[in-house]
């Protein structure tokens, strides 16, 4: 991280989006006011001309897993189906700055992927070829170029699980995650978008098999079409439509230390150790692992979580073993059967789904958003999102993304 990263925010305004009430009825209707709701309504807006547009979440804007992630952006991704759409974002977010005219405080530093044994170096090594026959950049590189990239790392072959190698991704990194959103809902807002907060979704009016309208406890809007992106609230939703999507929901936990001099200049990921460490533009150490294995929807860290994530940061960085936790949270996260999203056409005519994406959604939301505006306004899935259609958990196409996603992020 260069100096010039560690900076103080900037003055902010104290509006940036409109608060309308709901309007009566809409050309779209999006449920869920979090990264891909706020970009899909964004590109709707400036890429297909859609204006006529709403964005419904049930609390405040962006408050849901957008708040609750540990902010990694990365593309490189095993299948290729997966590179295409993940890379497609990282395009995306490297010119997101000069598109919305608003600081993101996107940080190009690379990621490190860990390996610890002769499977992992294989997995890596294979993960690196497949990655750049799609044109995403990769290299598979020694302990002592790890340590090259970042010093503070414990590459000793004396411990546990010894560091053989890593992936690396140079043009990864990670961004802020709440100016994220509040860029991509000022520019949907000054596109003529509403975005409506405290409102939440009851249920859905049809006629037929095709939805016309939406239930809010801020009262009944008709829509001509419906999207849903909601993360571990979709299943919730689409019950109410009267279909059934194959996700389940679990909490996601990370934590952050109190602020530090900036010591750790990349992203680093260990799968086999099980955590992963990035430090933040302010100089907190932020940490994660992987989801918790029960079902819930619980938004707050437990201590068993922390003392592991803990236990495995300090195993790689001893230096950190004096830092003090300063707070933990959890997310929801929705989690497929592969490790992959869900994104298009429902069994409800004029419904479109985005959901499943796991623990990768954050480093999804403009490819995502520009996928599924496509999706909506032509009634048809760009090729970016063809291959995540529900019906593939008929046919078997899977796109196993477990490998690639194994530690979370």
């Amino acid at each position: 991280m260069t100096p010039s990263e560690q900076r103080a925010l900037p003055p902010h305004p104290s509006f940036l989006w409109r608060n309308p009430d709901p309007r009566d009825s809409y050309d779209v209707v999006i449920v869920g006011g979090g990264g891909h709701g706020l970009a899909t309504a964004y590109y709707l807006a400036k890429v297909h001309g859609i204006t006529k547009v709403a964005v419904l979440e049930r609390g405040w804007l962006a408050g849901g897993n957008m708040a609750r992630n540990t902010t990694i952006i990365r593309s490189n991704y095993l299948w290729d189906e997966s590179a295409a759409i993940y890379e497609k974002s990282l395009k995306l977010w490297e010119g997101l700055e000069d598109e919305l005219g608003y600081d993101i405080f996107f940080s190009q530093r690379g990621v490190l992927n860990l390996a610890h044994t002769l499977q992992d170096e294989r997995d890596s090594v294979r993960r690196v070829e497949a990655n750049r026959l799609n044109g995403v950049d990769a290299e598979y590189i020694t302990p002592e170029q790890v340590k090259e990239i970042c010093p503070i790392i414990n590459i000793s072959q004396d411990i546990r699980y010894p560091v053989m190698g890593a992936t690396y991704q140079p043009r990864a990194g990670i961004a802020k995650h709440d100016w994220v959103a509040w860029g991509y809902a000022r520019r949907a807002s000054e596109l003529g978008v509403d975005l409506i907060q405290n409102c939440e979704v009851t249920g859905f009016d049809m006629d037929g098999d095709k939805v016309v309208g939406v239930r809010t406890t801020r009262g009944n809007i008709k829509a001509g079409r419906v999207a849903l992106a909601a993360a571990g609230h979709t299943s919730t939703l689409t019950e109410m439509a009267g279909f059934r999507v194959p996700i389940q929901s679990h909490p996601l936990q990370a934590l952050v230390s109190e602020l530090h001099e900036m010591i750790h200049p990349t992203v680093v990921m260990s799968n086999h150790v099980h955590v992963y460490v990035s430090q933040a533009h302010k100089g907190e150490l932020v940490m994660g692992a992987g989801v918790d294995s029960y079902n819930g929807y619980g938004q707050r860290g437990s201590f068993n979580i922390i003392e592991h994530q803990m236990s495995a940061a300090v195993e790689l960085f001893p230096a950190f073993s004096r830092a003090h936790l300063l707070r933990t949270w959890g997310g929801i996260v929705d989690v497929t059967l592969d490790a992959s999203p869900i994104m298009g056409l429902t069994p409800v005519d004029g419904m479109y789904v985005d959901c499943g994406w796991g623990t990768g959604g954050f480093k999804a939301v403009p490819g995502a958003g520009f996928a599924f505006a496509h999706t909506i306004a032509n009634d048809e899935p760009h090729e970016l999102n063809r291959p995540y259609s529900l019906e593939r958990f008929v046919t078997g196409e899977l796109i196993d993304e477990h490998g690639a996603a194994a530690v979370a992020h």
